[in-house]
């Protein structure tokens, strides 16, 4: 699947190969030639994954991590940091300032995109494309079904995207306002009751696989994925 990756690189002829080769691999890329431009693109609309390079005119990208995982809206961002640093104390330094993974210059461009896949399945495995099963319910990205067995489920594409959130973040609680962020984008100013809308929804599509129990609503918090039955009173 494709994914939104901002690309903090201050040399032109490196950033134009890293973006013309991640485009080639089916990722959206958007640039920033500094930390300071890069700060203001996460304000507007937040990446699947940054690629950052160390050395930066200004703010430097180690800094730039620093911000991102100290900022509650921004920490959950995976990081893979990019710089001609080999030393061991350096690749330290980077991944205790929070990157997820850390790729020395010169890299070939199969290394990199394999080395953006596995970071996004483990930090966010909804922007993958593997197939994801629980419960009953199997769901494939790339060729956007959902099934219940050998029946098909029917669903809009923000029931779909919801689905694949919360089936690649089973058991745990989102609030209306987190789900907001991870399905429609946190740049998409909406109410958070639109959540209920498409929750609803979806429970109704699957109703006739008897797979809606799947969704369910923890009062006062918000919903979650569990093929355990549900707390009563929960």
């Amino acid at each position: 699947m494709a994914a939104n990756i901002l690309l903090v690189e201050d040399e032109p002829a490196i950033q134009e190969l890293i973006a013309a080769n991640l485009g080639r691999a089916g990722h959206h890329v958007v640039r920033a030639g500094d930390a300071e431009t890069a700060q203001r693109i996460v304000r507007d609309a937040l990446p699947d994954l940054v690629l950052l390079d160390w050395m930066l005119p200004g703010m430097s990208g180690i800094e730039l991590a620093r911000r991102l995982r100290a900022d509650e809206r921004t920490r959950a961002i995976p990081i893979i940091m990019l710089t001609a640093r080999g030393e061991e104390q350096d690749k330290v330094a980077g991944l205790e300032m929070g990157a997820d993974d850390y790729i020395t210059k010169p890299f070939s461009p199969r290394e990199l995109v394999a080395r953006i896949k596995a970071v996004l399945r483990r930090r966010a495995p909804q922007a993958t494309e593997d197939p994801v099963a629980l419960g009953g319910l199997c769901l494939d990205p790339a060729t956007h079904r959902v099934s219940a067995g050998e029946r098909p489920v029917a669903l809009g594409p923000t029931e779909f995207r919801l689905l694949h959130f919360l089936m690649t973040h089973p058991e745990r609680v989102h609030s209306r306002a987190q789900l907001l962020d991870q399905v429609w984008g946190d740049h998409v100013f909406v109410e958070e009751r639109t959540v209920d809308v498409h929750v609803r929804r979806l429970r109704a599509a699957l109703e006739p696989v008897g797979q809606d129990g799947l969704i369910q609503t923890v009062r006062g918090s918000g919903y979650r994925l569990s093929a355990q039955p549900a707390v009563a009173g929960v």
